[in-house]
């Protein structure tokens, strides 16, 4: 069971009107909104692949536009942090050291996650058209469906850990229901976008 006046006492520490943790919070919720937006806009028009001159390129150019973004969170996400207080109890090497094994394991399923699908398939090639030939089971995904958006929340948690920051907790706990979020909406329609490609591969 949930110890309420622990979670009361724990976001206690935390000033949500402060405009650093709101900012971070816009810029948690904006990443997975954008590139959902973007792509399925591709999809549907193939705008960016005209203007690109092509798939690729243009796969490339939001993908770096991606990694720009999740890099404005992640200063978002730090600078909120150290705006607000830390836990007493928590800022100690224990904490700060399991934090760190937290982040390691994070950045481990982001890291081959990355490696397991290439460029095009961590940043939504199959809208574009670039499609994998068959699903990716290997590690991390033999032990873990969607590990480079888990990878990311646990990098986010370690570091809130290794800060003592309930603000930091609070913030990745955004971060997981913002990855949920898109989880709910890519799976169902890039199941669909495979399920077209084997239709029509059977139909030749």
């Amino acid at each position: 069971q949930v110890d309420v006046a622990a979670m009361v006492r724990l976001f206690g520490y935390v000033d949500v009107t402060d405009t650093g943790f709101i900012v971070a919070v816009l810029s948690i919720a904006f990443n997975p909104f954008f590139w959902n937006v973007v792509a399925r806009w591709e999809h549907k028009t193939r705008a960016l692949s005209q203007t690109f001159g092509s798939p690729r390129a243009a796969c490339y150019c939001l993908g770096a536009v991606i990694l720009l973004l999740n890099c404005v969170r992640s200063h978002c996400f730090t600078e909120a942090m150290k705006s607000q207080p830390k836990l007493e109890g928590w800022d100690c090497h224990w904490t700060y050291y399991s934090g760190l094994a937290i982040s390691a394991v994070g950045t481990l399923f982001v890291i081959s996650s990355f490696l397991a699908l290439g460029f095009t398939g961590t940043f939504l090639g199959d809208y574009f058209g670039i499609l994998m030939e068959e699903k990716v089971t290997s590690f991390p995904f033999s032990i873990l469906d969607n590990p480079m958006y888990w990878g990311s929340t646990a990098i986010y948690l370690g570091w809130s850990l290794m800060h003592a920051s309930p603000a930091g907790l609070l913030l990745t706990a955004v971060v997981a229901i913002s990855y949920t979020i898109a989880v709910l909406y890519e799976g169902p329609f890039t199941e669909e976008i495979y399920r077209r490609k084997q239709k029509g591969v059977k139909s030749k």
